[in-house]
């Protein structure tokens, strides 16, 4: 499955941490599914590297129609990143996009307008800092999977 959430509408709100080499750890609220736990292993580009980033979608829609394109979607989710950054390519206008693989291979891509992502401060990381160190502590040990040689699907 390669899924763009709706254009972006499904996806409310979440964070990402790459503070750690090599891993990324989150939580990100989507339409109907609700929160889901992220681990990725891989990196966010340069642009943003070693940070946290935060985003809230103001164009969110809580819409039925959610359920039945992503209510299957695995969560928490575990995959490799494919491309995390807030300046994605040269001749794109810069804006936060987030695209992983799952270990199941489904293709997911989050974009979406400039003003609704950032760079979080150290000074404000304490509950974010307390729910990556659970996502990373209860979801390292299935990180290893390597992905499925399911055939993937597109919706």
């Amino acid at each position: 499955m390669a899924q763009k959430f709706a254009n972006g509408r499904w996806v409310q709100e979440g964070f990402l941490d790459n503070r750690v080499d090599g891993t990324i750890v989150g939580r990100i609220v989507f339409a109907v599914v609700g929160p889901v736990d992220v681990y990725l292993r891989g990196n966010f580009k340069p642009d943003i590297a070693g940070q946290v980033i935060q985003f809230r979608n103001p164009r969110f829609e809580d819409e039925d129609l959610a359920g039945q394109v992503i209510g299957d979607m695995e969560n928490p989710q575990i995959g490799d990143v494919n491309l995390i950054s807030f300046d994605p390519h040269p001749n794109l206008a810069p804006h936060p996009y987030i695209e992983w693989f799952s270990t199941k291979k489904n293709h997911y891509r989050i974009e979406l307008e400039p003003a609704d992502a950032w760079i979080v401060p150290m000074s404000e990381g304490g509950e974010i800092d307390r729910v990556s160190r659970a996502i990373r502590e209860v979801l390292a040990v299935r990180a290893t999977d390597r992905p499925t040689r399911e055939p993937t699907e597109w919706v």
